[in-house]
């Protein structure tokens, strides 16, 4: 992909066409450079971002993504695979002496910006080194990117990539903004005020994340921050409700304690204890690999279960189309941390596929209980043995849920509608509205 003119010869055409009619996705002037900061681009576990640029892209806005990560081992998934030649991943060369030109060019800028995060975080050593490689990776781009000349720099995620954002944003005198999701909120909370008061725009997946900023970072948060949910893709995930299996329990996630793993296998040991023949299939890979396999074995379950690891998207589907039930019981972990509304359950319900979740954080604003699928008390293994009992025994129930999940999902958790949306609200920051 060849890129744009240097900044100094696009700012007078910039500035001559900004004027142009609103382009029909938005509704707004067109936007037309954007520049993505992300951890890690291809990620096995992100692919809701890659959906997002892609909608970005389609809708007429040339996105560049900055890797602050190699790319990961993992295999790449579909949706990411178009988007390759967009990226940019960070050079050890690169970065030594990238952001060295940078900080003789701009001294001030750099220099204040790395102070201010070392002033925030210097009680957690770790947060801060990291912290300091991240931006000296984005820094690294600095040159290439007054070339780009993004009218916006986004980052994914309020730690590391805002963090870089938010340093670009002040080397290049350019808007920043971010979209904060869960464990960012949550658990690392590095700068969260800052960030939401210096961004152009900051974004949240879920309307309990704006509550929980609100009393938790800034007040500031329940005026500044905008709702755009994760969603998914209903083309990819198509409507399946027939010809599933009679007892199959399917479960997605990273092996996490937010994720409520353990519980699901006590739900399954209650289960056996009470007569019930089913088979439930796990994919997912993380921390809690061995010690919820030991788990699975101590309760007697081992045999119930497929511990079937990461897999691709493509896999995860084909399983969510042949499932009885999707059942993923979200907890609060004892750090804090929790899930913000798992794509995972998004996607079961784009797929027929009937879903048993819990009542945490932002995941009754998709669920309705009783009406788009069953919520359960976190932590609860008995109440999760009665839902899923319940549903493997009532047929028209499922289908019931189902139909409602679909028409929940097409509402309110198109993937291509939500990433409009935040197109529209780029173009009005950009263009000063």
């Amino acid at each position: 992909m060849s890129e744009p003119a240097p900044m100094q010869a696009t700012l007078p055409q910039q500035a001559a066409t900004d004027t142009v009619a609103p382009s029909a996705a938005t509704g707004h002037a067109p936007l037309r450079r954007v520049v993505y900061v992300v951890s890690q681009f291809p990620c096995l576990h992100e692919t809701f971002i890659a959906r997002e640029i892609a909608t970005l892209v389609s809708e007429g806005v040339d996105v560049r993504i900055l890797s602050l990560k190699a790319p990961s081992p993992h295999p790449i998934q579909r949706e990411s695979a178009p988007l390759l030649d967009r990226v940019r991943h960070p050079h050890l060369l690169g970065t030594i002496f990238g952001s060295l030109a940078v900080t003789l060019r701009e001294p001030r800028q750099v220099l204040g910006s790395l102070a201010a995060i070392v002033a925030d975080s210097w009680r957690h050593p770790v947060v801060a080194v990291k912290s300091l490689v991240s931006v000296l990776r984005g820094l690294e781009h600095v040159a290439w990117l007054r070339r780009f000349d993004p009218q916006l720099i986004h980052a994914h995620w309020a730690t590391y990539p805002t963090t870089v954002a938010w340093v670009l944003g002040r080397v290049l005198h350019r808007p920043f903004s971010f979209t904060c999701h869960a464990h960012d909120i949550f658990i690392e909370r590095q700068m969260l005020a800052r960030k939401i008061d210096d961004s152009a725009l900051a974004v949240t997946i879920s309307h309990f994340n704006v509550d929980w900023l609100s009393s938790h970072a800034t007040p500031r948060a329940s005026d500044k921050l905008k709702v755009v949910h994760c969603g998914v893709d209903l083309d990819r995930n198509a409507w399946q409700p027939h010809n599933r299996s009679t007892a199959t329990l399917l479960a997605v996630g990273r092996l996490d304690p937010i994720k409520g793993f353990a519980t699901l296998i006590d739900a399954l040991r209650l289960l056996r204890e009470r007569g019930a023949h089913l088979h439930c299939r796990l994919i997912g890979s993380g921390p809690l690999d061995d010690e919820l396999r030991q788990f699975a074995h101590d309760c007697g379950v081992a045999d119930m279960i497929d511990f079937a690891g990461a897999q691709t998207q493509d896999v995860v589907r084909g399983s969510m189309n042949s499932a009885t039930l999707f059942v993923l019981p979200s907890e609060v972990a004892d750090d804090g941390n929790r899930d913000g509304i798992p794509v995972a359950l998004m996607e079961a319900m784009a797929s027929g596929c009937p879903v048993i979740s819990t009542r945490v954080s932002g995941i009754p604003e998709l669920i309705e209980d009783n009406r788009d699928g069953l919520l359960v008390p976190e932590r609860d293994p008995e109440a999760l043995a009665d839902a899923i009992q319940q549903l493997l025994a009532e047929p028209e129930l499922r289908a019931r849920l189902a139909a409602r999940a679909r028409a929940r999902i097409e509402h309110a958790f198109d993937a291509r509608k939500e990433a409009s949306r935040l197109h529209g609200y780029m173009a009005e920051v950009v263009h000063g509205r």
